[in-house]
């Protein structure tokens, strides 16, 4: 394997399961859900969609960039979420961004959605009061802005782009990072993801494409209960929100800084499905998995446990477990699905995973697959219902996106 592999040296998310990153992990590790009732806009009678994985409110943090006159001009909650979760992540860290470091910080930190929210705002009072849009509303909508705005934040002055890969954003946005540092552009990378879908068109939208969870029979369902990948009565995933942030080093500027790592990104592997605009495929989705364990210099036996993508939709999970038995066969490792816990936040649920995965590392623990009724069709270890025990030294992470964008990673605990 090779001594140059990025280390993970800082991380910090935010999901429906709370704010504060330790405590997400204990009610992850209890089987708790954050899924509610969607409360970010009023519910008409017959808007089809009721439930959600909705973050709670940060305002009363003390940073800079939580004041009202800063969210008065970034109204869209990518930037404060966002921005607060490379501020913490930094701080976990413990390095400084100088002047004599700026350039060579790299920045990755992305959104698959982006500020539409500011745009569907600014649209509506135009044609309801006839309001031009405030000077803020394009860049609100900028994807690329929420990287340039923590740029501006963290004073990074190294290579900048803006990885867009859908639901496998965050994760593709760490595998970037990770590319910049191999061609010695950068020392450190400031990557992650953010997302906040729960705006009415967006999510009528992934109903009628019957993505989103859709109740049977009109049947009305505990909204912790509706999130249940790989589970015979898997009806859709549930739409949610939130952010994460990783920051990559290389092992020669961590060491000659002093900065421990217990993580690192061994390999890595990145697929195109150019086969279906939504629905996974089952021969990219597996090559992707065999290129990050073959570019982590491992065989599929070493690898202890699976975070898997799992979005709890009929036809998504079924391929992922497909593959995942051809590639492991009878030595199929526990598959723990995340999103049964915090539902499916966009771009931003690879690298929220990531971030369950490295704590899973740490303290030598797999959190439940909660909701889990089995499925004839994936016989499948989910770590069903219960938190397990399992030391891991390597761990896959699996992300696939609409467009056929897949990203997979295997990460090893060093210390």
């Amino acid at each position: 394997m090779a001594t140059s592999n990025p280390v993970i040296i800082g991380f910090d998310a935010i999901s429906a399961l709370g704010s504060d990153l330790e405590q997400q992990w204990q009610l992850a590790l209890a089987g708790k859900s954050g899924i509610a009732t969607l409360s970010r806009f009023p519910l008409k009678d017959d808007f089809p969609v009721r439930i959600a994985g909705e973050v709670p409110d940060i305002d009363e943090e003390d940073y800079p960039f939580l004041s009202a006159r800063h969210q008065a001009s970034w109204s869209s909650p990518i930037f404060k979420y966002g921005m607060l979760s490379v501020a913490r992540a930094l701080e976990r860290s413990g390095i400084e961004i100088s002047s004599e470091l700026a350039p060579r910080v790299a920045m990755t930190y992305s959104s698959a959605i982006g500020g539409l929210d500011a745009v569907l705002h600014a649209d509506r009072r135009l044609q309801a009061e006839n309001r031009l849009p405030h000077p803020y509303a394009n860049p609100n909508s900028c994807i690329n802005m929420v990287g340039g705005k923590i740029a501006i934040q963290t004073g990074t002055q190294g290579p900048i782009v803006t990885p867009v890969a859908a639901c496998a954003t965050g994760l593709t946005s760490i595998i970037t990072g990770a590319m910049f540092l191999a061609q010695n552009r950068a020392d450190v990378a400031i990557c992650g993801a953010v997302d906040f879908a729960l705006v009415e068109p967006i999510v009528a939208g992934f109903y009628t494409m019957n993505g989103v969870y859709i109740p049977k029979n009109d049947k009305v369902e505990s909204p912790e209960t509706t999130s249940r990948p790989f589970s015979i009565n898997r009806r859709g995933f549930v739409i949610s929100e939130g952010a994460g942030a990783v920051i990559l080093a290389t092992p020669a500027f961590a060491k000659t800084h002093g900065i421990s790592a217990s993580v690192e990104l061994a390999g890595w592997g990145m697929t195109s499905d150019a086969h279906h605009f939504v629905a996974p495929y089952f021969d990219t989705i597996k090559r992707c998995m065999e290129q990050a364990i073959a570019d982590a210099g491992i065989t599929a036996a070493d690898i202890a446990a699976i975070n898997g993508h799992a979005a709890s939709t009929k036809v998504g999970d079924r391929v992922e477990y497909d593959a995942i038995t051809a590639l492991f066969g009878t030595q199929t490792p526990p598959v723990t699905a995340n999103k049964s816990l915090i539902g499916h936040a966009m771009g931003a649920s690879s690298v929220i995973e990531s971030i369950f995965a490295f704590q899973g590392m740490r303290d030598g623990m797999l959190p439940p697959t909660i909701n889990y009724q089995a499925d004839p069709e994936i016989e499948i270890d989910c770590v069903a219902n219960t938190k397990r025990q399992l030391e891991q030294e390597f761990i896959l992470k699996n992300s696939f996106g609409f467009g056929g964008c897949n990203s997979c990673a295997v990460f090893r605990r060093i210390n």
